[in-house]
């Protein structure tokens, strides 16, 4: 299992306020209708559910991730249906002050050793994403 994180990024909200947004994904979608195109652009083809993130992926198609766990006010754990691979997301949260929450996103990805080079990037490209789109979603 090879591990991917985000670079963390800290938002101006209270920990149990971003994870009773981040627990609940469909308010996302209802976020991202209202977003500027050129900030859909680049979150790129998702979309959301109350419990489960899909996204369109280039040259590996359609791949739903769904809620499997929930420990408030700290962690949402999704795991990816229809993926080639076994594949989960963490989305961390921790107080990073007052009023302020960090968030952090983690990949977790079954790759055999060999091809961890010629994918490792994409997956860190990946993990990345998902801390730009909660810098978008709860700007600062």
């Amino acid at each position: 299992m090879a591990k991917y994180s985000s670079k963390p990024v800290t938002v101006n909200h209270p920990i149990q306020d971003i994870y009773d947004k981040v627990s609940n994904l469909g308010a996302f979608q209802q976020r991202l209708e209202t977003l500027p195109q050129e900030a859909k652009d680049k979150l790129g083809d998702v979309r959301f559910t109350n419990d489960s993130i899909i996204i369109n992926a280039p040259a590996v198609g359609e791949i739903k991730f769904n809620v499997v766990e929930r420990i408030s006010p700290s962690l949402v754990r999704l795991s990816a249906e229809n993926s080639p691979v076994p594949f989960g997301i963490a989305i961390n949260l921790s107080e990073h002050s007052v009023g302020a929450t960090t968030v952090g996103a983690d990949i977790d990805v079954e790759i055999p050793m060999m091809l961890r080079p010629l994918i490792g990037g994409r997956m860190q490209e990946a993990a990345d994403k998902f801390g730009e789109m909660f810098a978008t979603f709860f700007g600062n």
